[in-house]
């Protein structure tokens, strides 16, 4: 009797679920064409700046991302964007260079005027950015994205990355760089936001031509 009893609950058991699963509807699979669009990172903004949590800076206002354990890209970051402003041409390192970590790679000219920039990572120049060297205002237009500079091969890309800044140290570093570019230049202070604006482009037009070379050297440590 007892066995019999278990065999028609067993019974009663697989009909509910078998009703049940008439019930679902069954979910169309993604074709392997299909890609699911990755969640975009809502923008974060220091004093003016955009500062995407997700690279990493180099004090001399550039930026590195990993794009795989040894392959980083690199660029400038809004900083250096808003600051320089316009490019009238930019000169990128060739592929197959090697570029140190905090060492001048990428030379900026504006208006007859030179200025540098610091290569955030260290490693093998493994491509670069054509569009940029075509239009160079790209880089200043969209620092983080289109307008990226260099692809590097960085063998020891861990070490390299440790010495850069991210979180809240980096958002610390960024607004101390906006107060310390509004103290240097008063008349810029309403071009450089304080309290959750944008910066103003091109914030070297606020500055007379023989001062430019000096404030682009000593913020981006060239």
């Amino acid at each position: 009797m007892t066995v019999l009893l278990i065999i028609v609950t067993f019974a009663i058991f697989l009909t509910i679920d078998y009703v049940r699963q008439r019930k679902v509807v069954p979910q169309p699979a993604l074709s392997e064409r299909e890609v699911v669009p990755a969640p975009r990172m809502q923008p974060i903004y220091v004093s003016g700046f955009e500062l995407p949590e997700n690279f990493r800076y180099h004090p001399g206002h550039t930026w590195a991302l990993e794009e795989s354990p040894k392959l980083v890209r690199a660029g400038l970051d809004d900083f250096a964007a808003r600051l320089i402003g316009k490019m009238d041409s930019v000169i990128l390192p060739k592929r197959g260079q090697w570029v140190r970590q905090g060492q001048k790679f990428v030379t900026v000219l504006r208006d007859g005027k030179k200025t540098e920039l610091v290569s955030p990572i260290e490693g093998e120049v493994a491509n670069v950015n054509d569009a940029v060297a075509s239009d160079p205002s790209l880089a200043c237009r969209d620092p983080y994205g289109n307008g990226w500079l260099v692809s590097v091969t960085s063998p020891d890309a861990p070490t390299s990355f440790r010495n850069l800044l991210g979180g809240n140290l980096a958002k610390k570093w960024m607004a101390e760089a906006a107060s310390q570019l509004r103290g240097m230049m008063p008349m810029m202070a309403g071009a450089v936001a304080q309290d959750g604006g944008l910066a103003v482009h091109d914030l070297l037009a606020f500055l007379p031509g023989q001062e430019w070379s000096e404030v682009t050297r000593q913020f981006f440590l060239t």
